[in-house]
């Protein structure tokens, strides 16, 4: 059975559905609707870049206020990491359309590839871990596939 609650698992899932129909909009919808929706895909990517980053504050907040562990990830870095990815999800914005889709993509691809290392500190049973990170792996070919297959469109069909 599935720890995460069947709610997390509908929204996360739900979370897909603008990934899906911005990149199908970016292949199929006219000019300039397609533009309007690779602009679209760029914001949604970069809140949800912006958010997988902040869930690193969040589990770290319960830890304000109480006696230090010494632990360097909780102490630092899960700080540091948290704001790295709202940080390149922004410079994201401000580059043409399919580099920034392209710079999502990796970080979302990046974050994954770090965070299945750090979440260990966030959990305390390995089968929640295991699942949340099973739903992430998911959830993030997904976006990635989506961010990206809309920048080669971009690049390659569209021009």
């Amino acid at each position: 059975m599935n720890p995460l609650p069947p709610l997390v698992l509908k929204l996360a899932y739900a979370g897909l559905i603008p990934f899906v129909g911005l990149a199908l909009m970016v292949q199929l919808a006219p000019t300039p609707l397609n533009y309007l929706s690779a602009e679209s895909l760029a914001s949604y990517g970069a809140i949800i870049t912006a958010f997988m980053g902040a869930l690193h504050w969040g589990a770290n907040l319960h830890h304000l206020g109480k006696t230090p562990q010494g632990d360097r990830w909780e102490d630092r870095n899960a700080w540091i990491w948290g704001i790295t990815p709202a940080l390149a999800a922004w410079v994201a914005l401000h580059v043409y359309i399919p580099v920034g889709l392209l710079i999502l993509a990796s970080a979302l691809i990046i974050q994954r590839n770090i965070d299945k290392e750090t979440y260990r500190y966030y959990f305390s049973s390995e089968v929640a871990c295991k699942a949340f990170m099973t739903l992430r792996t998911r959830l993030t070919i997904v976006s990635a596939g989506c961010l990206t297959w809309a920048a080669l469109v971009i690049l390659f069909v569209q021009n």
